[in-house]
């Protein structure tokens, strides 16, 4: 008689331990939205006006969708969204790690949880935020446009969960995977570079955007007829299918949706169970020779010397400095941007390819502000105008060698999408003649008016030094533009002179070799100021 109570309770003990785990979780994570709210007015300020801007977008973005309620390609659109904001989820822990405490499940690495009793209380505590009810909102809007009947709705409900249950464990799952990543210095790089990702996804969407204004929903059909089979868009298709009566295809849908949650939940308690039981490679010792940690691969072929040694110090500024970083994958990305979408939205012009030189040839200006204080190393080994001078040409050639092959490229692609291979030779010469000149302009500048970098914060200026930065920039590319006008006059006068056209080809030659003197003559003026400004210089980078 004592058997049966005694079964019974043990089969509610575990129950009731997953019951008391997600409860506890879910508490932990409202106490750290409070706690957090707590620290500072300005954080509570920012919460709250960041909540107040995603709940109105979110309500607009429902009133929106039910508006699409009967219009003929409804599902194009909510199907496509709903398969970009599943791609949101699954990026959000790389760009932003820092954003949600609870991402680094190392931090209950101490405590006696089980995988799938952590992966249920984890993700009961990841539906409590702005992020689940923006995207229940969006799904939910998504169902009211499309259902129609009983059946539809009973399968928008369930799609509904599906897809937002399918988006956080995307997210959890991409986060425990990359957890060690996150937590490095590549992750922080990472987080850097989200306003840059913010941006260029701008412009896709804006691309987007008109294209379909001038098109209409009809183009999408063909994208989302494949994409109602991807979950977790699948589970939005599948309100689609039921509305037209085809539900097999709609209860299908439904099972891919929910396969591939159990499939996430699986990754994520076996990276769970890896992160808990396999020690950090911060506590192993560091393996390998001196010689296999010193200068390998592309880096045997730069030039011995001085020359060599700055060049690779440079390159790994840029691979490896996220403010650095950050400035470089922005001039690339805006660089092609700005010609290329031009030229697809059919109102874009060759000369638009210019802007690649000169969005690269700002990474010219302030070349000391990236040292920071280390600048005093630097400064120790210059002891005259020559020592001045080879390390900027250095500094030059590692830059050179990003930006010329880039903008090379751009004004080529630029002028394939155009289809105006005649007047390729100019362009190209053009932008060449502006690559050096941005070049001279930015050595002279980075000797005549350095500022500091700050280390931490997205700031790029330290408080106080922002004139220094303005009259540098931008009086460099007034500099640059007058020292480009005889390229650019040149190339008018080719271009409106009775056989001219016959000669446009000498505009590349000309600005080839003109913007090598620039950058020569640049770098000859701004060496002994350099030399006799090291001290000035340090002092000015050294206060991030």
């Amino acid at each position: 008689m004592s058997a049966a109570p005694a079964s019974a309770t043990a089969s509610a003990a575990p129950a009731a331990s997953v019951t008391s785990v997600t409860s506890v979780f879910v508490r932990l994570k409202l106490s750290l939205l409070r706690n957090g709210l707590r620290q500072s007015a300005g954080r509570r300020a920012a919460y709250v006006a960041s909540a107040v801007v995603v709940l109105l977008f979110a309500v607009l973005q429902l009133i929106g969708l039910i508006a699409l309620r009967g219009h003929a390609h409804a599902d194009a659109l909510v199907v496509l969204l709903t398969a970009v904001l599943a791609v949101g989820w699954a990026v959000m822990p790389l760009f932003w790690p820092g954003g949600d405490e609870t991402l680094d499940p190392t931090r209950l690495v101490m405590l006696p949880l089980r995988p799938r009793p952590l992966v249920r209380a984890l993700l009961a505590a990841s539906l409590v935020g702005i992020g689940p009810l923006f995207t229940l909102c969006l799904t939910a809007g998504s169902v009211i446009a499309l259902a129609h009947g009983g059946a539809a709705y009973a399968v928008g409900a369930v799609g509904a969960v599906l897809a937002l249950l399918v988006c956080v464990a995307l997210a959890r799952a991409v986060a425990a995977a990359n957890v060690r990543l996150l937590t490095s210095r590549k992750g922080r790089d990472l987080a850097v570079l989200s306003g840059l990702v913010v941006a260029v996804g701008a412009q896709f969407v804006n691309f987007g955007a008109q294209r379909l204004g001038s098109s209409g929903l009809a183009e999408l059909a063909p994208v989302s007829d494949v994409l109602s089979w991807v979950p977790p868009a699948s589970a939005i298709g599948a309100v689609q299918a039921a509305s037209e009566g085809a539900y097999g295809t709609a209860l299908a849908r439904l099972a891919l949706c929910a396969a591939l949650l159990a499939l996430l939940l699986a990754v994520w308690a076996r990276h769970l169970t890896r992160l808990m039981t396999t020690p950090d490679g911060s506590t192993l010792p560091s393996g390998g020779t001196a010689r296999e940690r010193g200068s390998t691969g592309p880096a045997r072929l730069l030039p011995a010397g001085r020359t060599g040694t700055v060049m690779e110090r440079s390159l790994r500024y840029v691979w490896r400095d996220p403010k650095t970083k950050a400035a470089w994958v922005t001039s690339l990305a805006i660089g092609l941007i700005v010609p290329v979408f031009n030229a697809l939205q059919g109102t874009g012009s060759l000369y638009f390819a210019c802007f690649a030189a000169g969005m690269l040839g700002l990474q010219m200006f302030n070349q000391f502000g990236q040292d920071t204080s280390a600048f005093w190393m630097v400064a120790m080994t210059i002891s005259s105008p020559r020592d001045a001078y080879v390390e900027l040409r250095a500094r030059t050639f590692a830059l050179l060698l990003i930006s010329l092959p880039y903008a090379t490229l751009v004004t080529v692609l630029t002028t394939a999408l155009l289809d105006d291979w005649a007047r390729l030779p100019q362009a190209l010469g053009l932008s060449l003649a502006l690559l050096g000149a941005m070049l001279a302009a930015g050595a002279w500048a980075s000797a005549r008016f350095p500022y500091s970098i700050p280390q931490e914060g997205y700031k790029n200026v330290v408080p106080g030094q922002a004139g220094l930065a303005w009259v540098s920039i931008f009086g460099g590319m007034v500099a640059a533009a007058l020292l480009c006008a005889p390229v650019i006059a040149l190339t008018v006068w080719l271009s409106v002179s009775a056989g001219g056209d016959a000669w446009t080809w000498v505009v590349l030659p000309v600005g080839a070799v003109y913007g090598a003197v620039l950058v020569v003559l640049g770098l000859r003026f701004a060496a002994p100021l350099t030399a006799g400004r090291l001290p000035e210089i340090l002092t000015a980078v050294s206060k991030g």
